[in-house]
């Protein structure tokens, strides 16, 4: 149960936007920016590092849904993401994408745990400004969500096939729910 009166049956940050709209329009502006919106970083490895983000701050709502996004986004090799969550090192993705992820993971202890040295290794294999702009902003943007889901305690199913449900749904943007109409 939510720590504040927010929409009954309605999960995660989907609540809390629709409780205070006047703010969640603005997160969820920034969600369709970061995850949708032109970047050098694909859609899929946008949405995985905003699941490894979370995964790492132990948000289960906010990892469950976006790695359910990533998932759609990355279609036959969708279990990517769960090796990812599981041992991002032994993935096979591109190892500019892991130097992209280990800033990300830096970023969600603390930004300043980003070192010279993890820019380096990562522009060293082609990374841009914009790409390693882009996933620190996500890795930052995602620990504030994190906390926010988290410090209200929003709904978090445990059903695995909401989840599903929601990520199909993710892949469309990030639209500003409405209040359910009383009838």
């Amino acid at each position: 149960m939510a720590h504040i009166q927010v929409p009954e049956g309605v999960p995660g940050i989907r609540s809390l936007v629709m409780f205070r709209p006047e703010t969640g329009k603005y997160l969820y502006d920034l969600a369709e920016v970061l995850l949708r919106g032109e970047s050098p970083i694909a859609q899929a490895d946008r949405e995985l590092i905003a699941a490894y983000v979370s995964r790492r701050n132990e948000c289960v709502f906010c990892s469950s849904s976006h790695a359910a996004a990533a998932r759609c986004l990355y279609g036959e090799d969708d279990t990517t993401v769960d090796v990812v969550l599981k041992d991002m090192n032994a993935a096979n993705i591109s190892p500019k994408l892991k130097t992209l992820l280990n800033i990300a993971g830096k970023v969600q202890i603390l930004g300043k745990e980003v070192k010279q040295e993890d820019i380096d290794a990562a522009k060293a294999l082609d990374a841009t400004d914009k790409e390693i702009h882009d996933a620190v902003l996500i890795a930052a943007a995602f620990s504030m969500f994190n906390r926010y889901v988290d410090g209200l305690a929003s709904l978090t199913p445990t059903d695995p096939e909401a989840y599903k449900e929601m990520g199909k749904r993710m892949v469309q943007g990030y639209a500003l729910p409405q209040k359910p109409v009383d009838s």
